[in-house]
């Protein structure tokens, strides 16, 4: 085992970056699977020369290195106590096109998506389709043979292997490709690694006795899903080997093999045209899981092109979750289980309707299912991304009990797959367990989750068990244990009865032959780890007592609420992929700042830490500190991890222990000392932005600070109050929140909206009350939010109502009462009761656009268009179509909305010296570029003091809050 100064001395050789501190081997203990083992370190080589050096310093030191992508491996294969060599942040490149062939030629790290995007103006595409692939990778998903909603029609990856370029575990580089007979006899000559392997290979696949024993014992050859150990049972497709295939490529025994053969540095694949654009999803509801299978065989036979799952588990969980509760929209009833049918048509969209009918009139002559809606368009893609967000949601089921992926990879011949499946409930009865159903019925495969508590000894045993009895029963079938998540340790020790001890031998001297010294990926696929061993969490262990400041009640705890992450890496897509989910790891693409890594290393320090306070740990100040408490988390990811409520949690527990910063002191006590600057606002603006006062303060040189208006939005409202008293309001009352920052700064936009409101139609009234206590929060004061939280409910319970409510014009701080207050207040049933009628103002405008209190005939026929940036918290928490709707009531308006992620500024993270640039960076991946190929005559509406601030800082423009621009169209 390398000591420390062979790993700084490693590090320095390597062009890239090779991490050894207590956070990263953390953060890289665990991936998407059940397992969690501690690396020896974690690197990210930048090139193939660095990834030569990591072997040979593996094989010198007697470790293993192990390839990982984006880590959502479910079997386990993207850990070990090697060298986690991370390819994602640098091998990104896509090589070569060939639109002749149709084939591309990549780099690992390419995300799925992506390499689609790429393809998509030429007409082509990569057809697997994981349900991870706006993050997953064509290393992993070469890794693990992956395929996905779309290979009943586009095949699995090995399909489309055309060549891989690889390093071998003695540092030589190779390319594996097409070979005929005569080639792959050539080969074997040689004194070489690469001669080695063929050679072997050549020895091992030609002997009789060797063909007829995989014959027997590989699943059935019309499971097309299949990962079981190494792909040898292809090979013998070639006539080299009797089969009738003319050629022989051994890529595509790579392919599945989880990095335990060689190292993958580019890979070169066929890709298809694109599927055609005439598409009908056919969601057919059923009263059983066993109808809803029954009813496949019927299905496939009207050439579907996708053919997926979801019980009434999964449906459920949607109910909870912010944004996947928007996509189950065409739910009828409480169905036991929904099949998503999918026809489409190259020629015409009657022809897709036809095809459709006649699938739901074959249904419904062999009385399968009780409702099917028909979709089209835009919903399709809606219920396909419930679909994909199927294994995060079951991540949000609250408590120890979980959806265990121990055997969710089973494939059978789509034929048996009732029967199996009637054979696996009754099997799952027997244990007491009712399983978790979805994915690839029309595959033969779908995944199987119990629900187990792998923090028991009864838990565990009950892990190997069920998977052990599957096995069996898959065996029975003459199935895949592994349909596409591969084996890796969950299913590894299970290859010996799955296909016999002979094969399993002949798979054990393949992976000598490639890898006689060690080097790659050990524990996975052959001499497996134990399945029921390294498992995340400990059996038996006490359950340590935190104590926090805010109400994690909901979550059974704040350890809970950070275990809720299932490692599936939603938080690692791109701004390609949409949504807002990491503005921090979209800047810098380190695992470190991912959703994902914050709740692991809480996790992880607040189970092991022996310190009284859990929280004090330098390395969990590192993996926050890029956290801009976006809340995006809260809602994209599928777990409902809400890594701003842990960040606030931790620094406030954090600086118990080591004290409170002077500029967090600043910032948090922001509204006060602006209270006090508004009596000397000219003096305040002059002292603020002095360079000395910047530098003291730690701001960035490059930012302008706020400055204050000459006079409060308070006093303004104190000296309009005649006149208001004096109005006529047929549309009733409202309570205007005077949040901290119109108060003191956009005084211009409470004037805006009192008057806006007023001239509606309605009494605006203010009442006196504390500021939000946004500020606060982000800097982790919470003893001083929660008295703030407290006394703002105490005074608005009584008054506010669903015909009076209470309405915001700066989302961070009305949306406060929706989230923070919740968990702060208290009285927590006072405040949620509270939460349900505080809007921001957009909302309110909506509202009252449905019931039609403001229309077009109450605004000009100005033509104008206008562009919408959402503030991070409104997407989050509330909803950016409300201020679609409320800037599209006057006739000549022409709305849209930027697909423009997280502005960067954060409240106060941007001011932060050493924060300016990667908050500059957050803004310049999407939004930025965005605003500057907006014309000049385009009024740009950002409803946050924020957002506002950083679009000027980095374009040049100013936006506008949506009630400024909406109170110039007013007659």
């Amino acid at each position: 085992m390398p000591n420390l100064s062979q790993l700084k001395e490693l590090a320095t050789s390597l062009e890239g970056t090779l991490l050894y501190d207590e956070l990263h081997k953390t953060l890289y203990a665990t991936d998407a699977s059940a397992y969690r083992i501690l690396p020896l370190a974690a690197a990210l080589p930048k090139n193939e020369a660095d990834i030569i050096k990591l072997i040979h310093f593996a094989k010198e030191n007697q470790i293993f290195l192990t390839p990982r992508t984006a880590g959502t491996s479910l079997a386990g294969q993207t850990v070990g106590s090697g060298i986690i060599v991370d390819i994602s942040k640098y091998f990104t490149k896509i090589v070569s096109f060939d639109a002749a062939n149709k084939t591309v030629t990549v780099q690992p790290g390419v995300i799925r998506d992506e390499l689609n995007l790429y393809l998509k103006p030429h007409g082509l595409f990569f057809g697997p389709n994981t349900s991870t692939s706006n993050r997953c990778m064509i290393g992993g998903m070469v890794g693990n043979n992956s395929s996905g909603t779309t290979s009943i029609r586009y095949g699995v990856t090995r399909d489309k292997i055309v060549e891989i370029k690889a390093i071998l575990s003695d540092g030589s580089q190779v390319v594996f490709g097409e070979l005929t007979s005569a080639e792959f006899i050539k080969k074997t000559k040689g004194d070489s690694l690469e001669s080695n392997i063929y050679n072997s290979l050549y020895a091992e696949l030609s002997n009789e006795a060797t063909q007829k024993e995989i014959v027997k014992e590989f699943p059935k050859p019309e499971i097309h899903r299949r990962n079981t150990g190494y792909a040898v049972d292809i090979l013998l497709h070639s006539d080299l080997f009797g089969g009738s295939q003319p050629t022989i490529n051994v890529g595509k025994l790579l392919c599945g093999s989880e990095g335990t053969l060689a190292f993958t540095t580019e890979v070169t694949l066929k890709v298809d045209l694109l599927p055609p654009t005439n598409n009908v999803m056919v969601v057919t509801h059923f009263t059983s899981v066993q109808e809803s299978l029954e009813a496949v065989l019927v299905a496939m036979k009207h050439h579907l092109y996708t053919c997926e799952m979801i019980d009434d588990t999964i449906l459920n969980c949607t109910k909870t979750n912010k944004e996947q509760s928007k996509n189950r929209f065409f739910i009828q009833g409480e169905p036991k289980a929904i099949m998503m049918f999918e026809v489409a048509s190259h020629t015409s969209m009657e022809d897709a309707e036809m095809q459709a009918d006649a699938l739901i009139k074959d249904l419904e002559e062999n009385h399968f299912g009780y409702a099917s809606p028909k979709l089209y368009g835009a919903d399709i893609e809606k219920v396909n991304e419930l679909r994909k967000a199927g294994l995060g949601l079951l991540g949000s089921i609250v408590g120890d009990e979980k959806a265990a992926d121990s055997i969710e990879d089973t494939a059978v011949e789509l034929s048996d797959l009732p029967n199996y499946i009637a054979d696996f409930s009754a099997m799952m009865k027997r244990h007491g367990q009712e399983a978790i159903y979805y994915a690839h019925a029309g595959a033969g495969e779908l995944h199987l989750r119990p629900v187990l508590n792998l923090k028991t000894k009864e838990g565990v045993y009950q892990f190997r068990n069920i998977a052990t009895e599957v096995a069996q029963l898959v065996k029975k079938y003459r199935g895949s244990l592994s349909g596409e998540h591969g084996d890796g340790i969950v299913r590894g020790e299970f290859l010996p009865f799955m296909i016999g001890e002979k094969n399993y031998e002949l798979l054990k001297r393949v992976k000598l032959a490639f890898d006689p010294n060690s080097v790659l990926n050990m524990g996975k696929i052959v001499n497996a780890l134990k399945m029921d061993e390294n498992l995340r969490f400990e059996t038996g262990r006490d359950e340590p007592n935190i104590k926090t400041i805010q109400d994690f009640s909901d979550s059974m705890g704040i350890l809970r609420a950070a275990e809720k992450c299932n490692g599936s890496g939603d938080c690692r897509k791109l701004p390609s992929a949409g949504g807002t989910m990491c503005p921090s790891y979209r800047a810098t693409r380190n695992e470190k700042d991912t959703t994902r890594a914050r709740a692991n290393a809480l996790r992880e320090y607040l189970t092991h830490s022996e310190k009284d306070n859990k929280f004090d740990h330098k390395e969990l100040y590192e993996v926050f500190e890029l956290c801009i408490s976006c809340k995006a988390c809260a809602s994209e990811c599928p777990s409902n991890v809400d890594v701003g409520a842990l960040k606030a949690e931790f620094l406030y527990q954090y600086q118990k222990a080591n004290g409170f910063s002077l500029r967090n002191k600043i910032f948090a006590n922001n509204a006060k000392l602006n209270k006090l600057g508004s009596f000397f606002p000219a003096l305040t603006n002059f002292m603020v932005n002095q360079p000395l006062v910047k530098k003291g303060m730690g701001v960035a040189s490059k930012r302008e600070v706020p400055l204050l208006a000459p006079k409060t939005f308070k006093k303004w409202i104190g000296s309009n109050k005649l006149k208001k008293e004096a109005s006529s309001f047929k549309n009733g009352k409202v309570f205007l929140f005077c949040d901290e920052f119109t108060n003191y700064y956009d005084v211009s936009v409470g004037i805006d909206a009192f008057e806006l409101l007023s001239k509606l139609g309605y009494e605006v009234v203010v009442v006196d009350h504390e500021e939000s206590g946004r500020a606060y929060i982000s800097k982790g004061f919470l003893e001083e939010a929660k008295a703030i939280a407290t006394k703002n409910v105490n005074i608005f319970k009584g008054i506010v109502s669903a015909e009076t409510p209470l309405i915001g014009i700066e989302p961070s701080a009305i949306l406060t009462f929706r989230d923070e207050y919740i968990r702060l207040a208290d009285e927590p049933d006072s405040a949620k009761k509270l939460a349900k009628n505080c809007l921001t103002i957009e909302e309110f405008f909506k509202k009252e656009i449905a019931a039609g209190k403001i229309h077009s005939e109450q605004f000009s026929d100005e033509v104008r268009e206008i562009k919408i940036h959402g503030h991070c918290h409104q997407k989050s928490l509330s909803s950016i179509e409300a201020t679609f709707a409320m800037l599209n009531v006057p006739k000549y308006s022409t709305v849209s909305i930027y697909n423009s992620g997280c502005c960067g500024m954060a409240g106060s993270f941007g001011y932060e010296k050493e924060h300016y640039e990667i908050s500059m960076q957050m803004g310049e991946d999407t939004l930025f570029p965005k605003i500057r190929n907006t014309a000049l005559s385009t009024a740009i509406a950002a409803a946050g003091t924020s957002c506002r601030h950083q679009i000027f800082d980095g374009t040049n423009r100013k936006a506008q809050h949506p009630v400024s621009i909406l109170k110039n169209f007013l007659k």
